[in-house]
């Protein structure tokens, strides 16, 4: 499957936040990268290359590829709601996010792992897809016998994140989508209105 495989520090601190988790090497070099660091004299960022810098971000923060991610905002535009919302729903309820969510894998590329791997089970069914699209109702578990698995029962001990829109069963270990999240419960720091702006030009 293809996927960006590059130092991640270096994305983060070109858009200077931790799109990839907690990552120590960007709480000590928090400045863009090169040459030139924070010295270098930036030129004013056109509309465009705003827009673009958004959807780029929002690409790198969910480990989505142009082509998924310009597919995903295809549907959103066909459905009703306002569509730049309805696009962080529609990725928000991605099989690897969902796992990512529910704190079975620590992050989106280890959910991503598990999920390809054969680990996931989706109403009961092994999904080995990780944009498999989630719905509300469904109950997304462990397979039986992944559920010792150190990087799942280390993930777990230190969940802590409960989102609104899913419903966790410890014993079972398998979380329910209940319905998609509104906005403001999505945690995450995307505008995505420029995103909107960019594919409609």
């Amino acid at each position: 499957m293809a996927r960006y495989t590059g130092p991640k520090t270096k994305i983060s601190r070109k858009f200077g936040q931790p799109l990839f988790g907690p990552d120590k090497y960007f709480e000590k070099k928090n400045y863009p990268p090169g040459q030139h660091g924070l010295n270098k004299r930036r030129k004013k960022t056109s509309e465009y290359g705003i827009q673009l810098a958004e959807k780029q971000k929002a690409k790198y923060t969910y480990g989505i590829l142009e082509k998924q991610f310009r597919n995903t905002f295809e549907k959103a535009t066909h459905k009703k709601g306002v569509t730049g919302e309805v696009l962080l729903q529609l990725i928000e309820a991605r099989l690897d996010n969902v796992v990512f969510r529910l704190g079975i894998a620590p992050t989106r590329s280890a959910a991503r792992q598990l999920v390809s791997h054969r680990h996931i089970m989706v109403n009961g069914t092994l999904v080995n897809i990780p944009s498999f699209a989630i719905r509300p109702g469904d109950v997304v578990s462990v397979r039986e016998r992944s559920k010792s698995l150190l990087v799942i029962t280390n993930s777990l001990a230190s969940r802590s994140n409960a989102f609104s829109w899913l419903e966790w069963d410890e014993e079972k270990m398998a979380g329910k989508f209940l319905n998609y999240p509104e906005r403001e419960e999505i945690p995450e720091n995307i505008n995505e209105q420029l995103i909107v702006e960019l594919y409609s030009k």
